[in-house]
């Protein structure tokens, strides 16, 4: 139950915060603060940032970071598949695990492996979409350290989202790496988190 509150809540906040995500900020922290104790503690910093920052700047500083900088992408494949031939495939496997749960796609504008899009996932489907976060573990974790080095709200929570999975989150971004350049596919094994090839196709919601 705790990890299905968590991930859904995750999956809101980690998208583009317009008046709907903004104003469900207390929903979030009071369903934390029941279900995922330790969880309510990583949100806080950024449920704590909307509540004295106006919309407008929340928004600004949204899409600085999602949709103007690579290191914090949140296309969980870029970061295991970048632009190789197999991330067509691991798309196109991710439309079917969704399909097979009757999860509809139609209408959302985003990719399969948008990191909200997985969390909404792993709430209707706990087993799958946990699997799935699982497989991207990896991705999780470079993104929340490159969050965590820039000193986002954010950073709080993907690790979070982390604290969900089984096993230690790496310490920093060289075990990160590590972990990622263990799993397929061998073309980006050894690639620097930062590397062009690891570029979203299209900014983050089209805004």
């Amino acid at each position: 139950m705790s990890s299905a509150v968590v991930h859904q809540a995750a999956s809101l906040c980690l998208s583009y915060p317009d008046d709907t995500v903004l104003g469900s900020a207390r929903l979030v922290e009071r369903a934390l603060r029941e279900s995922a104790p330790r969880a309510a503690a990583s949100f806080a910093p950024l449920l704590e940032w909307w509540a004295g920052t106006p919309a407008s700047q929340v928004q600004a500083a949204y899409v600085d970071t999602f949709d103007m900088s690579r290191r914090h992408a949140l296309y969980l494949s870029y970061w295991t598949d970048g632009d190789t031939r197999r991330r067509g495939a691991v798309l196109a496997d991710l439309k079917r695990r969704y399909r097979e749960t009757g999860l509809q796609l139609d209408g959302t504008g985003e990719l399969p492996d948008y990191l909200p899009l997985v969390l909404e996932f792993a709430r209707h489907a706990p087993r799958e979409g946990t699997a799935v976060l699982q497989e991207y573990r990896p991705s999780l974790e470079l993104i929340r350290i490159a969050l965590a080095e820039r000193g986002s709200p954010y950073a709080g929570v993907v690790a979070a989202v982390c604290d969900t999975l089984p096993g230690r989150s790496p310490a920093d971004r060289q075990q990160a790496m590590a972990m990622a350049a263990a799993g397929p596919p061998r073309e980006t094994v050894g690639l620097d988190a930062h590397d062009p090839r690891l570029l979203p196709l299209h900014p983050v919601g089209g805004r």
